[in-house]
């Protein structure tokens, strides 16, 4: 099979499409024909090296952990699942990824693929999908009738947390560039804060809100200041910079990193499935552009969620 792999840390030219083994299941695991896998971030600071020390890879590796596809083979103690389910999973980011024809993954971060969306297209939810959700429901224990400001909602994770966040009866301020503006708000933001025509503590001062998720990579020192922005008693989640607390005012901060949760993410997919969480997918690209969608990535120029198809 073909699959994309680098053999040593470095820029993206160390991303090689090339003829590799079609995986087998080892016990507990499944064979998935990919039909999309999506671009993370997190596969660009793999990729570099950066976070060798906490996920370290056996290089060669084939890197991305968002993956929706068709079983083709079914290892020994699965129960549950069958060849030709369609699913999708987040899978272990130091496992062998989806950037292939063909991936291996543990039955056991399987959800069934939603009904109502292209197969392709549900790569786009886990990863994205399950930050957002874990943050609002686990994190900040967002509750109908809070305030809400999502820091950086234009990315794919934001799109996802301005949707649940509304879904949860929650009043939605929102930053965003003038490009993300239409999609912001369709999601459901009630107010949007254009972070390019002002500072994002200038726009907001004299404002404070129960839940701030905090989506955009900034220095230390901007991350604690967005914490001033957090009501008496409120909760400031990030995915990115690290914040400190503030113990007289009663506010935590708490980090999200997400989860590979098969309930979590069926859970999700029974929202796509009902009409209330859109899968927002903003291109459709062949696997052979992946080095391209990490270039463009580094340089700040993808319109929103990327999948790749083999």
């Amino acid at each position: 099979m073909k699959a994309m792999r680098y053999h040593s840390h470095g820029d993206s030219d160390v991303l090689v499409y090339e003829e590799v083994d079609e995986p087998t299941p080892d016990a507990g695991q499944v064979v998935i024909r990919v039909a999309g896998t999506a671009f993370n971030l997190l596969d660009v600071a793999m990729r570099i090296g950066i976070v060798r020390e906490t996920m370290p890879v056996r290089l060669p590796h084939t890197p991305n952990i968002d993956v929706s596809g068709v079983i083709t083979e079914v290892g020994d103690g699965v129960t549950g699942w069958n060849v030709g389910d369609e699913v999708l999973a987040l899978l272990p980011p130091t496992s062998p990824g989806a950037a292939a024809e063909y991936v291996a993954a543990p039955a056991a971060v399987l959800a069934r693929a939603p009904r109502t969306i292209a197969l392709a297209d549900a790569a786009a939810l886990p990863v994205a999908g399950l930050t957002a959700w874990q943050a609002l429901s686990q994190q900040a224990n967002l509750t109908a009738g809070q305030t809400i400001l999502i820091n950086g909602a234009g990315g794919g994770v934001g799109g996802y947390a301005v949707q649940l966040a509304k879904r949860a009866g929650a009043v939605v301020t929102a930053t965003a560039g003038p490009r993300s503006f239409d999609r912001v708000r369709a999601a459901g933001a009630d107010h949007i804060v254009d972070y390019t025509t002002s500072p994002v503590l200038e726009a907001l001062a004299g404002q404070r809100f129960d839940v701030v998720l905090h989506l955009v990579r900034n220095s230390p020192e901007e991350t604690a200041a967005l914490v001033d922005l957090v009501a008496d008693g409120g909760t400031f989640v990030t995915a990115t910079t690290a914040g400190p607390d503030d113990p007289p005012r009663r506010v935590r901060t708490k980090a999200v990193f997400a989860r590979g949760d098969a309930a979590d993410l069926a859970r999700l997919v029974s929202h796509v499935d009902t009409g209330e969480l859109k899968v927002e997918v903003a291109e459709r690209l062949p696997l052979t552009e992946l080095a391209a969608v990490h270039d463009r990535a580094v340089a700040g120029q993808l319109p929103g969620k990327v999948v790749l198809s083999p």
